[in-house]
């Protein structure tokens, strides 16, 4: 019987694991008529079926749930735990065949293990993993680390093999901004109902697909340069062009209307970065002026915060009022309360230095570390309000300098490979998809300093999509005689 079974293929004997176990379950949910549950499992059955013979379509079914995703606190919210549905299980289960491959003889593309940013986002994980051993809440670190180790398996590592096919830069592209444009009528239909200009309502419109208007506002951020790119490139044909001008219109009324100042800053960041693409500037250049302006900062803090404590304009729904708005540290609630995270976690780095207190957990951890002058009108006594709102001072308090350090280094990585790709890039279209990715990264980067979403579906899957592209263009530039991934 075993020597039988040896010679059935891995995949069939999948297949007949997968509908046995459809039967059983849907034979239980029948006797103890969930009928609800029954009724999902002919579609948990499909996509598992998909994934077992197409593993790339149900990456991309991924890309286009990802923007339509619903938290499970939202339908469940007597449950003590949280996830995206139906992102979250989708890549868990990618996350599970993928380990299946591994232990059955599979192994990736060297190209891909060996290339430097490859090596970047393994330093990053394993001191994640490191900092969740050392943890003061060791599960909640665990959670969060298998959350980053699926996301980065998914849009990471099985992503880069997906493009070897060209075609997949404008799917994944497209099936996320489509998904996007749904959730972008939902929003506007419900914010035409308190005033199209409404700035308060503009907070909680895009609920229950996006938690606020800044994570809203950071995806929309990261999509326009990519189809901005494909409206005013000449690559494509004239019709395709003025689609994706329709789109781009859509794309950035919503941002106007979101009203998320440190995403408008980004934009432009993105813009600065796209003139010195153009003028062929070294990454080297780009880096020395990065920290002399760090420099800067640092020896002329005080006269930079004496500056700013002038500014005492108000967010509101006057646009220029409101983009003014982003330099108030005197009276704006919003960027006091950042003040006060960002102060807050200094101090718990100062208290833990080299571990911090564990992935995940400032949002149990800050509270004590909260001062009365620092506190605002929007902050909680038990501090349950959230994350430290930088992708930078975050893990400085979670994970320590070496936390904080390991995610520079990936950004770092990423710019210098993505600016050397594309001074060695010849061919139009693929370095219009090597820059939309990289532009549309660095307005994360720039957003980071303002908030962290990284721990989400929603930024998470283009952040290491967009990476895994500029990789996969990286290795297709260099002439490989056979694809990656093969």
């Amino acid at each position: 019987m075993i020597a039988l079974l040896r010679k059935v293929p891995v995949r069939t004997l999948l297949v007949y694991a997968v509908t046995l176990l459809f039967i059983v379950l849907n034979g239980y949910m029948v006797v103890k008529k969930h009928t609800l549950l029954a009724g999902m499992l002919p579609v948990l059955f499909a996509i598992v079926l998909l994934a077992i013979y197409s593993l790339d379509k149900v990456l991309l079914l991924t890309v286009f749930l990802t923007p339509l995703s619903l938290p499970l606190h939202q339908l469940m919210p007597q449950l003590s735990f949280d996830m995206f549905l139906p992102t979250e299980p989708l890549l868990f289960g990618v996350l599970l065949l993928f380990l299946m491959k591994l232990a059955m003889g599979y192994r990736p593309d060297r190209r891909i293990m060996h290339h430097p940013v490859t090596w970047t986002i393994g330093i990053y994980l394993a001191w994640i993993l490191v900092t969740s051993m050392t943890s003061t809440m060791p599960v909640v670190s665990l959670k969060f680390f298998m959350v980053k180790v699926w996301f980065i398996t998914g849009f990471y590592l099985l992503a880069i093999p997906l493009f070897a096919d060209k075609v997949n830069y404008k799917r994944f592209v497209w099936l996320y901004t489509l998904a996007l444009v749904i959730v972008i009528g939902y929003t506007i239909g419900r914010h035409l109902g308190y005033g199209l200009m409404d700035q308060q309502a503009a907070h909680f419109v895009m609920n229950p697909f996006y938690k606020d208007h800044t994570s809203y506002g950071a995806a929309l951020a990261m999509f326009i340069p990519f189809i901005t790119l494909l409206t005013f490139t000449r690559v494509h044909r004239l019709l395709y062009r003025w689609i994706a001008g329709g789109v781009l219109a859509l794309l950035l009324l919503a941002f106007v209307l979101s009203y998320t100042r440190a995403a408008w800053l980004s934009l432009m960041l993105a813009l600065g970065v796209w003139v010195l693409l153009k003028l062929r500037i070294k990454f080297k250049t780009l880096l020395l002026t990065l920290l002399s302006l760090v420099v800067v900062v640092v020896v002329f803090q005080q006269q930079i915060v004496s500056y700013l404590e002038r500014n005492n304009e108000e967010s509101s729904s006057n646009l220029m009022e409101h983009f003014s708005s982003m330099s108030n540290i005197t009276s704006d609630a919003s960027n006091l309360e950042r003040i006060n995270r960002w102060s807050c976690a200094l101090r718990m780095f100062h208290d833990r230095p080299v571990f911090g207190y564990g992935p995940g957990t400032y949002m149990f951890k800050y509270a004590p570390y909260q001062l009365t002058k620092d506190r605002t009108i929007i902050s909680t006594n038990a501090g349950d309000a959230g994350n430290a709102h930088s992708e930078y001072l975050g893990p400085l308090a979670e994970s320590g300098l070496p936390g904080m350090l390991s995610f520079l280094l990936l950004a770092g990585t990423l710019l210098y490979v993505a600016f050397n790709t594309y001074n060695r890039l010849r061919n139009k279209e693929m370095k219009i998809y090597l820059t939309g990715a990289l532009l549309g990264l660095i307005t994360y980067f720039g957003h980071g300093f303002m908030n962290n979403f990284l721990d989400t579906d929603k930024a998470s899957v283009p952040f290491w999509g967009f990476t895994s592209m500029i990789v996969a263009i990286d290795l297709w530039s260099r002439q490989q005689p056979t694809p990656f991934g093969e």
